[in-house]
């Protein structure tokens, strides 16, 4: 018994000591990669900042070619609408001529 109550507290202090060391480099291992990772997400948005006028002239044609085209096919739909209404004027005329 007197062998065991000498015996484990060194064993557990060697096992402390594991842990901590092992923590310890863990640690040193996730502030190095969390730098790297600190590091790609800079260089990403440096890059986002570069395409980003890109995007923005392209949403301006985008806008204008849109109200563009929007604008001839409203001028479309209103030549090919009096031409049905113009129609349908002289049919129900007619249909009131007959009656």
């Amino acid at each position: 018994m007197e062998f065991l109550s000498q015996f484990l507290p060194i064993i557990i202090y060697i096992l402390l000591i594991v842990i901590i060391v092992v923590g310890i480099v863990l640690g040193i291992k996730l502030i190095i990669t969390i730098d790297k990772v600190s590091q790609m997400v800079d260089d990403i948005n440096a890059k986002i900042e570069k395409v980003t006028p890109l995007f923005n002239i392209m949403g301006v044609v985008s806008d204008s070619v849109n109200s563009v085209v929007g604008g001839v096919v409203g001028t479309i739909e209103n030549f090919v609408g009096n031409l049905f209404r113009k129609r349908n004027k002289k049919r129900l005329e007619e249909s009131d001529d007959d009656e």
